[in-house]
């Protein structure tokens, strides 16, 4: 994503093993009595996010490039910082505009972040910038167990629906801090509409009849399945059985359009693409049925079939892009915010789009969802006849038809360039850096920083997504993991001239440095969003850009090379995501107790970057620093 956005996924405190799962009793009861008004006054009861101070922002904006950028062009920037921040200059202008829109709107970031991040970003939501989320393999190996299994996926997903439609959905903490809780009444019944310059998403949780039903693809096919009775209760997971089977009696050809595959278009050419799909009724109606859909359910064939070790990674792949059109590219809506994928092989994920929410809202709901189909069922299935699921039906001019051909090629270009390795370090998790009294994923943070400049004899400018929802309307700011505390460390780590004990005093001052800056970001006292809302601002007032944002350094320093996000759950997943530059990587990371899940990517079309050297480097960095503590006596407080 282009510079000043990265990889959002954002985390929240909440925190078990790839495989066999423990039943973890996550399952909220859920009340069925609504509670109407609660979630607007715990809105009304959350503070606004603040601006903070100009000079703070600036001074931490040149502490945050002195390990990335050369002595000469920081001496320069602070020249141009300088110049920006003066008394009665354009930094002091901006800063007031924005204090100004503060206090005017409900959150001075939201709506630009919304549009900068994502509906003006260009580039496909594949890879890109949607997330996918790999679960444990499940126990089923056949047609059977996958709509079984789907089914309860289903029911899970809907009761988890009656506390977002309840207003009973438990609020969520930051320690003793409350949450916005806005993002869970995004992801449903949601969509990206693309369009020519800038998309739009909309919701139809909030319109006067919202959607009953829910979209199913299979082979290409997707159908409208009606998921309530007439009496509005949901349908039981044996219901939800008869109908998908249904489904898949109806789309039993394998020879259909792909036509979800145009959702992997570059947004300019789907843009285009979409004016003229929608032309024909037919093709609006159907189109329409599945942006108003409350989530799609992908039911995909077998995977390639791999070793049991690639078996995760390539799991990854079919989360986060379907593996191309020969696979299952095509068996997506990747404009849908929320979509459930249930491979035949027990294969299963999401895969999200990322404009209406970060990670954790979407792991919140998969935890739930995943616990509930773990449970016994104990509804009693009404014996009602149901309607047929209704299929929905495109005319392909050759015109479109084109369109999916070009659609085709571009995805499985990417698909080839997209190197993705889904990884269990299975020598430790958590438990350690908590012995050792440091946070884990500063730990962890460390260990990337370590593993980078093993490799590059470098750091880079690197993004950790933190979230904001401390504050009403709050999304993400920006943790910079590169600091000059963690640059001393991993260049004093690997040095032979250094004591052990100096190594481990640079990495416990490199753990806390990394702490601090996160709980400056959770406060909203971080800097990224800071710069962007005071460019933003000189854009709004039609001023010209202030030099420090035309800087060589301020390029630099949203050129993530690295760009992290720790997304913690109860269930052994772990989310993916393709990188934010060309010569990056993307890291997502899930540290449960006694091991940590990982997925690592990279473009293959960079000489510069290496999924497998990156994912051993982070391995031996995690182990090497174990071991320098363990080996290393600390004296007694």
């Amino acid at each position: 994503m282009w510079g000043i956005c990265s990889r959002t996924l954002g985390k929240v405190g909440m925190a078990k093993p790839f495989g066999s799962i423990k039943p973890c009793h996550l399952v909220k009861p859920v009340s069925a009595t609504r509670v109407t008004g609660r979630y607007l006054t715990h809105q009304q009861g959350l503070p606004s996010l603040p601006v903070p101070p100009l000079q703070q922002t600036c001074e931490r904006y040149l502490a945050a490039l002195e390990p990335i950028v050369e002595v000469d062009e920081l001496k320069h920037t602070k020249e141009m910082v300088d110049e920006f921040q003066k008394p009665g200059g354009v930094g002091e202008r901006l800063q007031r505009g924005l204090e100004s829109r503060a206090g005017n709107t409900e959150n001075w970031l939201s709506q630009w972040w919304v549009e900068v991040a994502y509906l003006d970003y260009r580039l496909p939501v594949v890879v890109h910038s949607s997330p996918g989320l790999v679960l444990p393999r499940m126990n089923f190996h056949n047609k059977q167990g996958q709509i079984r299994f789907a089914a309860k996926l289903i029911a899970g997903v809907l009761d988890f629906k009656t506390m977002i439609d309840n207003e009973t959905l438990p609020v969520e903490y930051m320690g003793d801090k409350p949450l916005c809780m806005n993002q869970y009444y995004e992801v449903l019944s949601s969509c990206r509409i693309p369009g020519l310059k800038r998309d739009a998403v909309v919701n139809h949780a909030k319109s006067s009849r919202p959607p009953k039903h829910i979209t199913v693809v299979h082979n290409y096919q997707f159908f409208v399945l009606d998921v309530y009775n007439s009496d509005g209760t949901p349908l039981t997971a044996d219901q939800l059985c008869v109908q998908l089977e249904r489904i898949c009696n109806s789309a039993l050809q394998t020879n259909t359009e792909p036509i979800g595959i145009l959702t992997t278009q570059h947004r300019d050419s789907w843009g285009k693409a979409y004016v003229n799909l929608v032309k024909d009724r037919t093709n609006k109606e159907s189109v329409s049925a599945i942006q108003r859909s409350i989530f799609t359910v992908c039911l995909d064939g077998a995977m390639p079939r791999g070793s049991e070790d690639t078996y995760r990674s390539c799991a990854g792949v079919q989360m986060l892009h379907g593996g191309g059109s020969q696979w299952n590219s095509g068996n997506r809506w990747f404009d849908k915010t929320l979509q459930f994928i249930i491979g035949e092989d027990g294969t299963c994920g999401a895969n999200y789009e990322h404009a209406p929410a970060e990670g954790p809202p979407i792991v919140a709901l998969i935890d739930h969802v995943v616990e509930y189909t773990r449970k016994p069922e104990m509804v009693r299935t009404p014996m009602v006849p149901l309607p047929m699921p209704q299929k929905l039906h495109f005319n392909i001019t050759p015109e479109i038809k084109k369109d999916i051909e070009e659609a085709k090629q571009c995805m499985n270009s990417l698909a080839q360039d997209l190197d993705m390795k889904v990884m269990v370090f299975s020598h430790f998790g958590k438990n350690v850096p908590k012995t050792h009294k440091m946070s884990p994923d500063a730990f962890i943070q460390m260990a990337l920083q370590l593993a980078y400049y093993r490799l590059y004899q470098r750091c880079c400018a690197t993004y950790e997504s933190a979230s904001l929802r401390m504050f009403r309307l709050g999304r993400t700011d920006t943790i910079r993991s590169a600091s000059s505390a963690s640059a001393a460390f991993v260049k004093a780590f690997d040095d032979p001239s250094k004591q052990n004990t100096e190594k481990v005093d640079l990495m416990e001052k490199a753990v806390k440095a990394h702490r601090s800056y996160t709980n400056m970001a959770v406060s909203g006292q971080a800097i990224d969003r800071h710069l962007l809302g005071l460019k933003m601002q000189a854009v709004e007032e039609k001023l010209s850009l202030p030099d420090v944002f035309t800087d060589r350094a301020y390029a630099k320093a949203l050129h993530y090379q690295l760009s992290t996000s720790q997304v913690p759950s109860k269930t052994d997943c772990v989310m993916c995501f393709g990188p934010v530059v060309p010569n990056g990587y993307g890291v997502c990371y899930n540290p449960m107790n006694d091991h940590i899940n990982f997925a690592v990517s990279s473009f293959t079309s960079c000489k510069e970057t290496n999924t497998a050297h990156l994912a051993q480097a982070v391995e031996s960095a995690l182990i090497d620093m174990r071991t320098l503590l363990e080996q290393t006596p600390r004296a007694k407080l």
